[in-house]
């Protein structure tokens, strides 16, 4: 199957062991408690940790946890991240963004490596 990364549409893969169509997603998740003081690290790890060991590719930056796979795993292991904090007592905002494309794969590395060799691109063309 050809992936035009330019196409608005593309043919929806089907996942071969379960007969579904495989939605590739590209989640930014940020989990974190109110009313518990300044510093959140010790409870956002408790989250962060369930996306680790869920097996899904993951990267964390400062602000957001990343996560690639299909839309059903993805939104699974988000509300497990989320039940580990609220299970506790925790009142726990969740900010979830989804980027959902049928067809591609591997989006947490290509898209950055796409976004600087566009920019590598430009910086070497000259100035007129």
């Amino acid at each position: 199957m050809a992936i035009d990364r330019y196409a608005e549409k593309q043919e929806v893969p089907v996942d071969p062991e379960t007969g579904k169509p495989y939605l590739n997603t590209v989640a930014a998740l940020a989990i974190a408690p109110n009313g518990v003081g300044a510093e959140l690290s010790d409870y956002v790890s408790q989250a962060i940790e369930v996306i680790r060991e869920s097996g899904l590719p993951n990267e964390t930056n400062a602000m957001f946890t990343n996560m690639e796979g299909d839309l059903d795993d993805v939104v699974r292991v988000a509300v497990a991240a989320a039940k580990k904090l609220a299970e506790q007592g925790y009142r726990t905002g969740v900010t979830l963004k989804l980027d959902i494309r049928p067809g591609f794969e591997g989006q947490l590395k290509e898209k950055p490596e796409l976004v600087n060799k566009i920019l590598s691109e430009q910086t070497e063309q000259p100035q007129a």
